[in-house]
């Protein structure tokens, strides 16, 4: 049997999505990690529109996603031999810099007023295509209500957030499924801000070891709590319904009120209301393909709680982990 070929948006569609970026408007898009909400990085008007749609603090800065590593350099400098290594290896695909920004390009709405800026060159062909058409770099967190699941098909986008976007380009379900790793070259050593979809052993076995940014409590509510890149709130992710970490879960719970969110089926799958079992093989690229979809269908049977268990802390179960952390955190 021939594999299917994945969605794509006409020339049309494309063409349109791209008007609607240069005209100061806010279109969602596929990536091989999520669902992103973009708009023109270069107008602040546009930008703005991005956290009024998503109910975003302005705080919480912005991903710059354009269409290869030049492009990337305009924006940026200067650009450290670790960086541009990472840059040649990964890009296009799922790691973020953070780099000293050029202010005269990119305006501080999209950093938060930080010095910095986070870029990254998207490997899905839909997300290129519209940022060569629209010919600016762009702006783009997840295309999702802040603090919820995100996305990753265009039915979850339509789910988050209906009529408020201008338009959606309907890409297929994302590749990856986590966001993207994000890796700061500001203020000294190479430093690990958000696990994501590149696994940190690769990418430190290219450039050497990279510390670990201390986590963050509680969530940001002042300047000097700001983040220093997207995703590093403490309460993120979230869904509707409680999510626990299996070992932190209060033993009050019925488990046949109770989803559970696991690698391979358990043992006593019976007992619970619900299992999304994310790979019975054990592929953690195959779970986190699957982690937000399976949090999203969990969410909607109207369980008790969701009871999460821990993945391996190894390559993208760290990514894993880190967003069942954060959705645990009320």
């Amino acid at each position: 049997m021939c594999a299917q070929a994945p969605a794509r948006p006409s020339e049309s569609q494309l063409a349109q999505a791209a008007r609607i970026i240069r005209e100061g408007g806010v279109v969602a898009f596929p990536t091989e990690t999520v669902y992103g909400l973009g708009a023109d990085a270069t107008c602040p008007e546009a930008v703005a529109r991005v956290f009024e749609i998503k109910n975003r603090p302005r705080f919480d800065p912005l991903i710059v996603h354009v269409a290869d590593a030049p492009a990337a350099r305009a924006l940026a400098a200067p650009w450290p031999q670790a960086a541009q290594r990472l840059a040649d290896r990964f890009w296009p695909g799922p790691v973020t810099l953070v780099l000293p920004r050029r202010a005269e390009v990119i305006p501080d709405i999209v950093t938060a007023g930080l010095p910095t800026v986070a870029i990254r060159v998207p490997d899905h062909p839909v997300a290129i295509e519209l940022i060569r058409l629209a010919g600016v770099p762009i702006a783009a967190p997840s295309a999702n209500r802040f603090g919820s699941v995100s996305p990753t098909t265009a039915a979850h986008v339509r789910e988050s957030l209906g009529n408020a976007v201008d338009f959606i380009l309907d890409g297929g379900p994302c590749r990856a499924g986590v966001e993207s790793t994000i890796i700061s070259f500001v203020g000294g050593a190479p430093t690990l801000l958000r696990p994501g979809a590149a696994p940190i052993e690769e990418i430190e076995a290219l450039i050497g070891p990279v510390e670990r940014a201390p986590q963050r409590r509680g969530g940001a509510s002042m300047a000097d709590e700001a983040p220093l890149a997207p995703g590093m709130l403490d309460r993120h992710y979230a869904t509707a319904t409680p999510l626990h970490l299996r070992g932190e879960a209060p033993a009050s719970l019925d488990a046949a009120r109770c989803g559970r969110l696991c690698l391979a089926p358990p043992a006593d799958a019976s007992s619970w209301r619900a299992v999304e079992a994310l790979s019975p093989a054990g592929d953690l690229r195959q779970a986190a393909a699957g982690l937000f979809a399976a949090m999203r269908r969990l969410d909607a049977l109207g369980l008790d709680a969701i009871i999460a268990d821990e993945f391996p802390q190894t390559g993208l179960g760290l990514a894993i982990n880190d967003r069942l952390r954060r959705a645990s955190r009320r």
